[in-house]
C-alpha cells in the first residue's frame, strides 16, 4: 500500500504537503530533523514534575510531540493481529498559538493493521486553528479528522482509562475500548528520558497495562479481538543529537505481568546510546543501567533495497533476562515519506510474550 504524503512517527518533521515543513527539514540535523537547534522552543530539563491531567495534552511550546498506542491482539480463532494509532503536533516556529490559518501547529496521523499475511497503513495531515486535528486535557481527545483516540465513561487521568480508540484507511478499520487496573508510569528517571550524554532528552509516560477488545476490519471482513496494549506520550523540542542516525525501540509484555522498554539510539561515531525501563507487575519503573543492556540484531529482512533487522536478541544481565524475538509480519513497513519499520513481535527465551518493535534510519 503506499500513500501520497508521509512521514514516521518519532521523526515528524513535515512534508512537501506544507512548505514550512520542507523548510524545517532542510535546515535541520540528525535523523529527520530531529536533532536540529531548538533555539526558541522550551527545554527539557530533569527534575520537572508532570502532571495530570495537564500533561496528557498539548505542550504547544516544545517543538514535537505524539500519542502513541500500539495492541497485541488475537481472534476467536487464535489469529494474531497488531494495531497502531499514533498523532503527532509539530510546531513551525516558536511564539504564541493563534487562532486559523495563523495557527503555528501541523498535525499528522498514522494508522496501521498487521497480521502474518499483510499490513495495511494510512496518514492523515491537517493544519492548527481549524478543529481538524488536535487535542486536549479535560476531557482527553486527540484526533485527526474522523481517527479519535479519547476518554470513555469513567475515566480517570491517572490511568488514562477507559479510552476508545478508532481509525480507518484504504480496505481496513478498527475500533477499540482499552482498560486499565494501574496507574501511567514514568519512563526514564521520573519522565525524563536521555536520548544522548550531550543533553537530548525528552518528556516520556507510559501506560502499558491497557486490556484491550473491540473489532478489526480488513478488506469488509469484521472480526472481534482483545489483547494488551501500551500507550506513549511524549514530547521534546530536541530529542536526537545531530549525529544519531535512527532508533530501535521495543515494548515488551512479558508473561510475568512485567513490562519493558528499551531503545537504542544509532550514532555516527561510537557504540549505540542504550536506554530503557524495567516496570514491575504493581507499576514500579526502574531504569536499566545501560551498560546491563544488549540489543543484538539475530535475523534480517531485505525490504525495498533496505536490510532491516526484524529479529532480535535482547539480554538484560541485570535482571536474569534473555529473549529471541521474531516479527509477526517481517514485512511491516511503513512506506511514508521517512520511512520506517513499525510492526507486533513475539518472543521466548528466559521468558516468552509480545510486543511491539519500530526501528527507523535504514
Amino acid at each position: 500500500m503506499s500513500v501520497d504524503l508521509q512521514i514516521s512517527r518519532r521523526a515528524f518533521l513535515g512534508g512537501s504537503l506544507l512548505v514550512p515543513f520542507a523548510s524545517t527539514f532542510a535546515r535541520a540535523q540528525g535523523f529527520a530533523g530531529l536533532g536540529g537547534a531548538s533555539d526558541g522552543f522550551a527545554s527539557v530539563v530533569p527534575g520537572k514534575a508532570l502532571e495530570f491531567p495537564r500533561d496528557l495534552g498539548p505542550h504547544p511550546d516544545y517543538r514535537i510531540e505524539w500519542w502513541y498506542l500500539t495492541a497485541n491482539l488475537k481472534d476467536a480463532n487464535g489469529t494474531q493481529w497488531g494495531v497502531q494509532w499514533t498523532l503527532f503536533r509539530q510546531a513551525m516556529s516558536p511564539g504564541a498559538e493563534q487562532a486559523g490559518w495563523d495557527n503555528r501547529q501541523l498535525w499528522m496521523g498514522h494508522a496501521a493493521v498487521t497480521n502474518a499475511q499483510t499490513h495495511r497503513f494510512a496518514e492523515r495531515f491537517a493544519r492548527g486553528g481549524v478543529g481538524q486535528a488536535g487535542a486536549q486535557a479535560v476531557p482527553f481527545q486527540a484526533w485527526i479528522d474522523s481517527w479519535k483516540m479519547g476518554a470513555a465513561d469513567g475515566f480517570a487521568a491517572h490511568s488514562v482509562a477507559p479510552l476508545a480508540l478508532s481509525a480507518s484507511g484504504n480496505s481496513f478499520s478498527y475500533a477499540l475500548t482499552l482498560e486499565a487496573d494501574q496507574p501511567l508510569v514514568l519512563q526514564g528517571n521520573g519522565g525524563y528520558s536521555k536520548k544522548s550524554e550531550r543533553g537530548q532528552a525528552s518528556y516520556y509516560f507510559s501506560q502499558p497495562y491497557y486490556k484491550a477488545k473491540g473489532s478489526v476490519t480488513l478488506d469488509d471482513k469484521t472480526v472481534q479481538v482483545d489483547g494488551l496494549a501500551w500507550m506513549d506520550r511524549e514530547w521534546s523540542s530536541q530529542p536526537l543529537a545531530s549525529d544519531q542516525t535512527g532508533w530501535d525501540w521495543f515494548s515488551l509484555h512479558l508473561e510475568s505481568g512485567v513490562k519493558v522498554m528499551l531503545f537504542r539510539l544509532r550514532q555516527k561515531d561510537g557504540g549505540p546510546y542504550f536506554a530503557g525501563n524495567w516496570i514491575d507487575r504493581s507499576g514500579h519503573s526502574e531504569v536499566l543501567p545501560a551498560n546491563a543492556i544488549e540489543m543484538t540484531p539475530a535475523g534480517f529482512t531485505d525490504i525495498e533495497g533496505r536490510k532491516l533487522p526484524t529479529s532480535w536478541t535482547i539480554v538484560l544481565r541485570d535482571r536474569g533476562l534473555k529473549i529471541e524475538s521474531a516479527p509477526l509480519n517481517p514485512k511491516s513497513w511503513m512506506g511514508t515519506r521517512y520511512s520506517y519499520w513499525e510492526g507486533p513481535i513475539v518472543f521466548k527465551g528466559s521468558q516468552s510474550g509480545m510486543g511491539y518493535l519500530e526501528m527507523t534510519g535504514y
